[in-house]
This record gives structure tokens, C-alpha cells and sequence, in this order.
């Protein structure tokens, strides 16, 4: 059975944490339970919460157990619009999807810094040009972001030289003692030199807990196992 979560106490009692749920509930303690804009489930199975969803907007994260309904699950989700999706590899939709890997560290490492300043506190307009996203809306991006990030459940890095941006990255889902990395660029001409290492060593050391990322497939590999992280499963995007 799921049923819609109206407040904490359904999604207190998941036990799994994973990237997915670290999303989920990021979301739920940043906007809470009454934005019509924002909802989350709760797949209820012999008293125990075997998985939880979020909707924000039509954009969906799913976090199960290996012992959930998941066909429940997915006929749930083709009941309702939805705009993307996104789980573990166990789930099929019958739709094409995008996939890479999952990676976490808890390590803690800081590279030697003297030649740049580490803006916690990034002007988020200047950051939003830097990363330069695609089709992506910057009044919505700027609400979400800006919002999550006074709530505690979100925070922007920026390394800067002459006050301007080489290199970035973003916590955009913080929960307890786990984060998701994403967002991480650096300007072209600066690549290759150790300015991202830098950055994300200092932000891994700021931060007390578990860190997630999405990795493309094929991308990027060798440059995050050199700042802890191991590769732990695989994610779907449809």
C-alpha cells in the first residue's frame, strides 16, 4: 500500500539511507508538507515502510528496499504525469533512461591551498552563469536553491581567483549526516591543474557525514577515487 506522507513520522521510520532517500528527505525537511508543488509517499508493507517517493513538481525520486513492492511502485508512478525519474537499476519502467554510477566517501583530506579563495557564500546568480545549465529555468532554479540552502538542506562553494570563479560545486541535497555532491565545474582553461580537488577536499572536510554523487558512466572515474570515493551501485534517470 502507499499512502502520502503528511508529515515525518511515515518517513522516520525508513530505515535505508542512499542517495535516493537523502533526496527525499532533504526535500521533505526543506519544504515540509503543505506546498502543493512539492509531495511525498510512503509504500507501507506489514507495518514497515519499505520505500519512499518524492514529487517535486513532476520530477520523481524513488528510494526501496530489495524487499519492496516494485511493481506497486511503478504502476503508482504511471498513474501520475511525470517529467523524470529516478531510482536504482533494479527498477524498469518500460521507458529509455539515462544511467551511470553511484559513488559515497566519508574521507577526509584537504589539499594544500594557497593560491585561491574558497567562497562559501557564492552570489548565486554569478553561480548559476558559471555552471551555464541547459534549458534550465534561473527564476526556478534561484527559488529552490536559495530556499533549500537557508533551511540548511543545501550549500554552494565557489573557488575563486582576482574574485573570479574557476571552479564550483554544490551540496543540493543535505539531510542529517549525508550530502550529494553535484554541479562541479571548472573553467576550461583551468582544467587539470588540481583547482576542483581542491575545492571538493575542502568541502568534504567542512562537512561531517557521507557524501553522494551521480557519476556519468564512463566520465570522471580515477578523478573522484582520488578524493575517497568508491563506486557503490548504479542509478537510472527516465
Amino acid at each position: 500500500m502507499i499512502i502520502k506522507a503528511t508529515n515525518f513520522e511515515c518517513l522516520n521510520k525508513y530505515k535505508k539511507t542512499d542517495i535516493f532517500s537523502v533526496r527525499v528527505l532533504s526535500l521533505a525537511k526543506a519544504y515540509g508538507f503543505s506546498y502543493d508543488f512539492v509531495s511525498f509517499y510512503c509504500q507501507v508493507l506489514n507495518d514497515e515502510v519499505t520505500a519512499v517517493i518524492s514529487y517535486l513538481e513532476t520530477d520523481v525520486t524513488v528510494s526501496s528496499q530489495s524487499f519492496a513492492d516494485k511493481e506497486e511502485i511503478v504502476q503508482f508512478i504511471k498513474m501520475k504525469p511525470f517529467t523524470s525519474v529516478l531510482t536504482d537499476d533494479t527498477f524498469d519502467l518500460g521507458f529509455d533512461f539515462d544511467y551511470g554510477e553511484i559513488m559515497k566517501t566519508s574521507s577526509k583530506f584537504e589539499f594544500e591551498n594557497s593560491f585561491c579563495k574558497i567562497d562559501m557564500y557564492p552570489n548565486l546568480t554569478d553561480l548559476f552563469d558559471f555552471i551555464s545549465y541547459e534549458k534550465q529555468d534561473f527564476s526556478a532554479w534561484y527559488v529552490d536553491l536559495s530556499h533549500r540552502i537557508r533551511h540548511g538542506c543545501a550549500k554552494a562553494y565557489a573557488l575563486k581567483i582576482k574574485d573570479e570563479i574557476i571552479s564550483s560545486a554544490i551540496f543540493s541535497f543535505i539531510y542529517q549526516d549525508n550530502a550529494i555532491l553535484t554541479s562541479v565545474k571548472t573553467e576550461g582553461a583551468f582544467r587539470k591543474m588540481g583547482y576542483a580537488s581542491v575545492l571538493i577536499s575542502k568541502m568534504l572536510c567542512d562537512f561531517n557525514g557521507t557524501v553522494y554523487l551521480m557519476r556519468d558512466k564512463e566520465r570522471n572515474e580515477n578523478f573522484y577515487k582520488k578524493l575517497g570515493f568508491e563506486n557503490i551501485g548504479k542509478w537510472r534517470m527516465f
